[in-house]
């Protein structure tokens, strides 16, 4: 009799009781719907990686056109003012000894206006580009107004310099100006 009553213990080897199916009243997925899911998850995490890219893109760009704008932002008032320079380099230049001595506090005071205007130039980044007569032609820096032949020189030689050119940082702001050598090699 302890036979019996042990055999009546036993469950079936599913481990549910006789009749029972396993989880009952509960419908399984469909792995239709399983990988519907997975897609979408998949699809959220790409748009989600693309989202956060785009704003770190835009970020950097702000960051650079702040930049830029910074350094560049005033290359338009910058470019107004070379005609002065231009003007009182001129003044000093045709000023003759005499005159030099007549009007000595009034040159003094374009040389010291023209050295100030140099001085705030440096401050802000604007370099000059001054090419000296026999140097080459460069027509990434320098702007050739004339040809001409002249003995003793060579094609592409700088044979006169009119204006000073100027670079704001690493942008040509203006090319200087220069008459080049036409001789034939």
């Amino acid at each position: 009799m302890a036979e019996a009553k042990k055999d009546e213990c036993l469950e079936p080897e599913n481990g549910f009781a006789e009749g029972a199916e396993p989880f009952e009243g509960i419908e399984p997925e469909p792995v239709d719907e399983l990988e519907e899911l997975r897609a979408e998850r998949d699809d959220l995490r790409d748009r989600f990686m693309r989202a956060l890219a785009d704003v770190e893109n835009t970020r950097k760009r702000g960051e650079r056109d702040r930049r830029e704008a910074e350094q560049y932002g005033g290359s338009k008032l910058a470019r107004d003012m070379l005609p002065v320079f231009d003007n009182l380099t001129r003044a000093l230049e045709v000023a003759t000894e005499e005159q030099r001595a007549a009007n000595k506090p009034l040159i003094e005071g374009v040389e010291l206006t023209l050295r100030e205007l140099r001085n705030v130039f440096a401050k802000h980044g604007i370099t000059p580009i001054a090419p000296a007569v026999g140097d080459a032609f460069d027509p990434q820096l320098h702007q050739a107004m004339f040809e001409a032949p002249v003995p003793d020189t060579k094609a592409g030689e700088i044979i006169q310099v009119m204006t000073e050119g100027f670079m704001l940082h690493d942008r040509l702001l203006r090319p200087a100006q220069v008459g080049v050598s036409s001789t034939p090699g």
